[in-house]
């Protein structure tokens, strides 16, 4: 494992309904920053939920990561909103672990046992 990797930040949130095309939808996708440990579990993290479990959750998909760095980018897109940490629906905002340098399987640790 790389020592130069970082959580920038744990993001959770539950289900809400919001309006897509004027229609109603279920999403979780709106996270939040969380200060302190959470345990991430088998299907989620501790106070995170998803709401279409036949895409989001599970085993193989319990949690999702994001670089920070990708924030650039999207700040010069959109540079009158503000885009803090779980904008994008991930639970672990990341600096210098990429997409690119992951596999499925992979296993990472943060911080230290309890």
């Amino acid at each position: 494992m790389r020592s130069d990797m970082k959580l920038v930040s744990v993001n959770v949130g539950l289900p809400r309904v919001a309006m897509s095309h004027g229609d109603p939808v279920s999403t979780g996708i709106f996270k939040e920053p969380v200060a302190g440990p959470v345990m991430l579990r088998t299907l989620d993290l501790d106070g995170d939920r998803q709401a279409d479990l036949s895409v989001h959750g599970g085993p193989s998909k319990a949690a999702y990561a994001y670089p920070s760095e990708h924030y650039d980018y999207w700040t010069a897109e959109f540079p009158e909103m503000k885009l803090p940490s779980g904008m994008f629906g991930e639970n672990f905002t990341t600096a210098g672990l990429f997409e690119t340098e992951l596999n499925v399987g992979d296993k990472s640790r943060v911080g230290s046992p309890w």
